[in-house]
């Protein structure tokens, strides 16, 4: 950062190059205060930064959230209400239109629900690689946005490509140019991913390479955080569309139930990095949101078009099918209740559940006590590049990575619940790589197949 402003100090450009000798190497002093920057030291050397840590801000993005977009006919028929009371209606209309539009989606079925994250992936995405472009804007760097969304495609060719062989084995061995990617997947991403990595190195100029490196990471540390992390969203969908509507549902409506919690009784601040965020939101978020999901979950699993594995169909000729015989987690079984229950809370012997809404339980709290770290992670990120939003997307919401910072969290948790506790081995992803071997490799394995099962007495000795 020291060498960014000490290079970055003149708008006309004369800061970079009038001196190349000096420029070309930080002192020892600017290494020392950088390095006590970073560690969060404070020694002798405070005193001397003092300068350079003020004069930050100049080379920090404004505010995204300067600019109000927010439709007019809204702010005609606000104006008049105290600003805190605007905002609450502003963020309350728009939230409502969100959820119409999101309940429209899961209308359409399964592919607008991929579309939808892809666009979401893509717009987070190019919030947070903005941020870092204004912040470094003084220094024209050789191929910096090209080459950030060049990594983004590879990432997004190599985990799309992973989930169609996985999930649509069938499909990918009936078109034979889809045989040839799959077989070589592998190879091809990383050969991608290594252009876009000689190109990298190939643009690095004197006088740049610390800030070119800086932007290197900044552009793989978003991809971690966005594209691994939606991928994982979509997977979570192809095991049934209640793993996708049912956690994203509950991030929602702990965010909505911590808002109003808070602001109608709010006086405990919670966390530093958040100073609206109150005990009374927090704890008000839990419990609304616990019932909210064990609610849904009751609802979401008496329809085989939530609960059923998004797959291949075969026979209709379409690309997803969303029909099956429903597995024990969507079936109705009784459950007997403790005697701590029965004696303080419910007078039932037992109560007839299905046993996702005990799952539910599970995802909500994570949803509720640990998911909105990824909303204070989100806002340590904003504070240190003092901006209030990642852009102004949405009136009263920011940008979409504002809302959906608590998301990409929830789904790397769900997808760890399901490999961990619900899912086991699926005979059609068997089946399915079954019928990718050579015809005399099915004939080994169906001849080993049967006399297994003749050994246990599974078959006829003269089947």
């Amino acid at each position: 950062m020291t060498e960014l402003r000490q290079r970055g100090g003149g708008g006309d450009g004369k800061g970079v190059g009038e001196d190349p000798d000096s420029n070309d190497n930080l002192s020892d002093k600017e290494v020392a205060c950088e390095d006590d920057r970073l560690m969060g030291m404070q020694g002798d050397t405070e005193g001397e930064c003092d300068v350079d840590t003020k004069a930050d801000g100049s080379d920090v993005p404004a505010s995204t959230a300067d600019t109000d977009n927010t439709p007019q006919c809204l702010n005609k028929a606000l104006e008049g209400l105290p600003p805190r009371w605007k905002n609450y209606w502003i963020r309350g209309v728009l939230s409502l239109a969100m959820i119409f539009g999101f309940f429209l989606i899961i209308y359409l079925g399964p592919i607008a629900l991929i579309l939808i994250v892809m666009t979401v992936q893509i717009k987070c995405f190019q919030e947070i690689i903005t941020i870092g472009y204004k912040v470094y804007r003084s220094y024209d760097l050789p191929w910096f946005r090209t080459l950030s969304w060049y990594f983004l495609v590879c990432v997004n060719y190599f985990f799309y490509g992973e989930t169609l062989a996985d999930y649509f084995g069938a499909l990918v061995q009936r078109e034979e140019p889809l045989q040839f990617l799959s077989r070589y997947h592998r190879f091809i991403s990383f050969a991608l991913y290594l252009a876009g990595f000689c190109m990298f190195v190939l643009s690095l100029v004197k006088k740049h390479y610390r800030l070119q490196f800086y932007m290197f990471a900044w552009t793989h540390v978003t991809l971690l955080i966005v594209v691994t992390q939606s991928h994982l969203v979509i997977q979570n969908l192809f095991e049934g569309m209640i793993w996708f509507i049912v956690p994203i549902s509950i991030v929602i409506c702990n965010d909505i139930g911590a808002y109003l919690f808070g602001f109608f009784f709010g006086r405990t601040p919670l966390i530093k990095l958040s100073p609206k965020k109150t005990w009374e939101g927090f704890i008000g978020g839990y419990f609304s949101t616990v019932i909210f999901g064990f609610i849904l979950s009751s609802l979401l699993s008496q329809f085989q078009y939530f609960v059923c594995p998004v797959g291949l169909s075969s026979e209709s000729g379409s690309l997803f099918t969303v029909e099956c015989e429903p597995s024990d987690l969507f079936v109705l079984q009784e459950y007997k209740l403790p005697a701590l229950v029965r004696n303080f809370l419910l007078p039932w012997e037992t109560v007839t559940l299905y046993p996702f809404q005990i799952h539910s339980i599970f995802l909500s709290s994570f949803a509720s006590l640990i998911g909105p770290f990824g909303g204070f992670f989100a806002s340590g990120f904003k504070r240190a590049f003092k901006i209030k939003d990642f852009a102004s997307t949405i009136p009263g919401h920011g940008g979409i990575m504002d809302r959906f910072d608590c998301q990409y969290l929830m789904a790397t948790f769900t997808h760890v619940y399901i490999a961990s506790f619900i899912r086991g081995p699926n005979p059609s992803k068997v089946l399915q790589q079954l019928l990718m071997l050579q015809p005399e490799q099915q004939v080994s394995i169906f001849n080993t197949l049967t006399a297994h099962l003749k050994d246990r007495g599974l078959l006829p000795p003269t089947a």
